[in-house]
């Protein structure tokens, strides 16, 4: 399976992904949230910086535990275009 490389809306979805995280974390460290989620700190820099902005799923739900912050509020900072939505 070949993966089709991500839209500039996409890319554009994952940096609000990334504010959205980054202010749940607030005064929390990166390193203290990762490991709270079970990914390398590195990784959540990555998401937070937008350089990978379509996480994997699991990834995103382990987040919005260690942050006390509803998947439903992730996904609404991600989902802000009205043509994500349709496309996803």
């Amino acid at each position: 399976m070949v993966r089709q490389p991500l839209t500039a809306e996409q890319i554009a979805a994952g940096q609000r992904l990334g504010v959205a995280l980054r202010a749940a974390r607030a005064d929390r460290s990166l390193v203290e949230v990762a490991l709270a989620a079970g990914i390398s700190p590195e990784t959540l820099r990555k998401i937070e910086s937008g350089r990978l902005p379509a996480p994997a799923f699991g990834t995103v739900v382990c987040l919005s535990r260690a942050l006390d912050v509803p998947v439903s509020n992730l996904a609404d900072a991600w989902l802000t275009s009205p043509s994500i939505r349709q496309a996803s």
